[in-house]
C-alpha cells in the first residue's frame, strides 16, 4: 500500500466544518454576553441547546476528519470518500439546524409544528451514525484487501 494521495476532500469537508463549528461558537458566545451569562447553562433551555449544538459536532467532526484523511491518504480521491464527506456534513448541518429549536434539542412541542426538527435531529444523528460506521468499515476492508 503507497500513501499518495493528498487528502482533498477531507481538507475541504475539514473547512466546511471548522466555518460551521465557529459560527455555533459565536452564537453561544453571542448569547452569554448578551445575557450575562457565564459558564455553564444555569438552566438555560436556550443556552443548553446553543452549548450541546456546539459541542456535539466537535464531539463527532474531529475523528470523523481524522478516519476520513486517512482513509483519502490511503484510497484517494475516491467515489466512496466524496459521498460520505457529503452525507457527513449534511448530517451534522440537520443536526445543527434541529438545535436551533427547543422542539429539535428538549422535544418541546415535538408531536406538532415542532416535528420538522424532531425529524432533523433524528435524520442527523442517524445519517452521522452511518456515515461514520460506513467509513470506518470501509477503511478496514480496504486495508484489509489490499
Amino acid at each position: 500500500m503507497e500513501i499518495v494521495s493528498p487528502p482533498i476532500y477531507a481538507a475541504l469537508l475539514g473547512g466546511a466544518l471548522l466555518c460551521l463549528q465557529i459560527i455555533l461558537m459565536l452564537t453561544v458566545g453571542t448569547y452569554r454576553s448578551n445575557s450575562g451569562k457565564g459558564v455553564g447553562v444555569a438552566d438555560d433551555m436556550k443556552l443548553e441547546r446553543l452549548v450541546r449544538r456546539h459541542g456535539n459536532l466537535a464531539e463527532n467532526a474531529a475523528i470523523f476528519i481524522i478516519v476520513f484523511a486517512l482513509y483519502e491518504m490511503l484510497f484517494g480521491q475516491t467515489w466512496i470518500a466524496l459521498t460520505l464527506g457529503i452525507v457527513f456534513f449534511l448530517a451534522r448541518s440537520l443536526h445543527a439546524l434541529a438545535f436551533t429549536s427547543n422542539s429539535g434539542s428538549h422535544l418541546v412541542d415535538g408531536r406538532g409544528a415542532g416535528k420538522k426538527f424532531v425529524l432533523m435531529r433524528v435524520s442527523g444523528a442517524l445519517l452521522t451514525a452511518l456515515s461514520s460506521l460506513a467509513l470506518g468499515v470501509t477503511l478496514i476492508v480496504s486495508i484489509l484487501l489490499s
